[in-house]
């Protein structure tokens, strides 16, 4: 019985950490044919180099100069993100998360957002 109730706080605390945009919940609302979405500027060069500098700009606030989260918003050098498809994260960025602190980007342009999209793809 002991062995029952330590197995069911393992997995509530696994459905806990899958709860939030930083443990890839949100990968779930991306509608298939934006998640087949390849990036645009891919074949751009410098599309990391650029998406560095606008991280910088637009996502290091919340999300540190290294991408590894601070203030409690997630890392992105996470896994979710690592195995998210270039559509799938260019979603996120255009559409935004709010109930989970998330803004939208659309704002940018979306060669600004391919960019970036580039450079969190070249963090693994």
């Amino acid at each position: 019985m002991r062995t029952c109730a330590g197995l069911l706080l393992v997995l509530s605390s696994a459905v806990l950490l899958l709860a939030g945009v930083g443990d890839g919940r949100w990968l779930t609302q991306v509608p298939a044919k934006d998640a087949a979405r390849d990036n645009a500027i891919l074949h751009e060069s410098d599309a990391a180099e650029v998406g560095a500098r606008l991280f910088t700009q637009h996502c290091a606030e919340c999300h540190a100069d290294n991408a590894e989260g601070k203030n409690g918003k997630p890392s992105l050098r996470s896994e979710h993100v690592a195995q998210a498809t270039p559509g799938q994260l260019y979603w996120l960025l255009t559409n935004g998360s709010l109930k989970n602190g998330m803004p939208s980007w659309s704002r940018l342009p979306e060669q600004q957002r391919w960019q970036i999209v580039a450079y969190l793809k070249s963090l693994r």
